[in-house]
């Protein structure tokens, strides 16, 4: 009895650990923004090379910063008043500047051999700040790219997302680059993102994912990431008079992400135009801003830089936490199972038919004809009954119709699932678990043809 006992106290007391390790999403998102401003940090092998995107090729022989001094980067940051920092562990390229066991490709294999990782969070954490990092999924040295992808690939990035995640104590958050972009074109089935996702919730449960994926999903929502991520560089910018989203945008001191030769002696971007058009606008509208600084190839950040991250500090004070967040719904993290499947409706407008509801592509839509005065548009999900509890439905630039029914197709007849009244650009609806074959929208009100970008349905976890 009394093994019994000391059994089921053991159990007990793991599952109220487990309980308190995880915050609650909405808090985690909170914190991030109320970090308000944070260092960037590309730094690993296209430093000794002359393009961002370094050769896939490239020997880990020329990686070698001499004069290496992780505490620098990280006294930088703080006279910055920064609060965090974010390192690139691995870039495009697939170069890893960590103890990995995974591949032969990293920084071990060089005439460094130091984990650039451990000694850049030891730096940070010493003063004080958060450790954030940053992981490529698109891998170029491995393959690891479209039409080429493997399930060896899949578990590289989850033993290698591990080790980050099991070796450096607390991460604060997790930035993904080149996955499900329009340049990568891997796709989150190729690279299941809620199969990595999980992982990293699993490792650990306070780590917010970040995928830098706002070329190719709208502001409104989150889609697959749990802050929404702006790069200015590509022509990404947030809405500083509307966004309500827990978001981040990123930009470089300099006129790219890697140091070039010319970085010591070109002027870097003005110190007063990053706070009063970056920092204090964003911070108004739950906008954190990540500032890069580029390493030199002696692994310090050169002199001009430092001065105006010095500068910076001088200007703008840390105030605290911003305003609290507004409400806005979950991130969507599943599969979306109605992509490309096959799509009825009522007449299109012109070119714009039904297939382009659900063509993965939210710049394209399906556009009702202006003299049908009940349309609709039936996505068939499959011969066989498929479950699901999640509906998305994004309209493309403006609201165009507030009131709608769904309804899915069960046993042979159609049923109603819910009714929506609201004008949201992005309509999301989360409901208990059904199954169907096929689920419809009727759409009763608008004020001009309805226009659907993409017709979303999902099972979550």
């Amino acid at each position: 009895m009394r093994k019994i006992y000391s059994l089921m106290l053991v159990l007990f007391l793991s599952l109220s650990a487990m309980a308190q390790a995880g915050k609650p999403l909405v808090q985690l998102q909170q914190e991030f923004v109320d970090l308000r401003f944070g260092m960037f940090i590309h730094f690993n092998i296209p430093t000794f090379m002359e393009d961002d995107w370094a050769d896939p090729d490239a020997s880990p022989a020329i990686f070698n910063p001499a004069k290496l001094d992780c505490n620098q980067w990280a006294k930088t940051a703080k006279e910055a008043n920064m609060t965090y920092g974010c390192l690139t562990t691995k870039h495009h390229s697939g170069f890893c500047i960590w103890d990995t066991k995974t591949t032969d490709y990293n920084v071990m294999n060089s005439p460094f051999r130091r984990d650039v990782v451990k000694e850049y969070a030891d730096a940070f954490r010493a003063q004080g700040l958060n450790v954030m990092l940053y992981y490529s999924i698109l891998d170029t040295h491995h393959k690891l790219r479209p039409g080429w992808i493997t399930p060896k690939h899949i578990d590289m990035i989850k033993a290698q997302l591990t080790e980050l995640l099991t070796n450096y104590r607390e991460i604060k958050a997790l930035i993904i680059d080149g996955w499900d972009a329009p340049w990568s074109r891997i796709s989150y089935d190729e690279v299941p993102f809620g199969d990595i996702y999980s992982l990293i919730k699993s490792l650990q449960p306070n780590c917010l994912v970040m995928d830098l994926n706002a070329a190719k999903y709208p502001a409104e929502v989150l889609y697959y990431t749990d802050i929404k991520s702006y790069e200015q560089g590509a022509g990404q910018h947030i809405s500083k008079e509307s966004n309500k989203l827990p978001a981040l945008s990123c930009l470089p001191i300099n006129s790219a992400w890697f140091w070039k030769p010319d970085f010591p002696t070109t002027p870097v971007k003005s110190p007063e135009m990053l706070v009063n058009d970056n920092i204090i606008p964003m911070n108004e509208v739950y906008c954190n801003f990540i500032l890069n600084a580029a390493p030199n190839r002696d692994g310090l950040i050169d002199a001009n830089a430092a001065d105006a991250f010095r500068k910076i500090g001088k200007l703008w004070k840390n105030k605290g936490p911003v305003a609290k967040l507004p409400a806005y719904p979950a991130p969507v993290i599943s599969k979306n199972i109605a992509k490309n499947k096959k799509t009825n409706a009522s007449w299109s407008n012109d070119m714009n038919i039904m297939d382009f509801a659900n063509d993965d592509n939210f710049r394209s839509a399906w556009e009702s004809n202006k003299a049908v005065k009940k349309p609709w548009l039936e996505i068939i999900l499959d011969n066989t009954e498929l479950e699901f509890n999640l509906i998305t439905i994004a309209q493309r630039g403006e609201s165009n119709f507030s009131k709608y029914r769904i309804e899915y197709f069960h046993n042979n007849k159609w049923l109603p699932l819910l009714s929506g009244e609201n004008n949201d650009i992005i309509k999301v609806h989360r409901f208990n678990k059904v199954w169907a074959d096929k689920v419809r929208i009727q759409i009763d009100e608008f004020s001009k043809p309805p226009v659907i970008a993409e017709f979303g349905v999902y099972n979550e976890r």
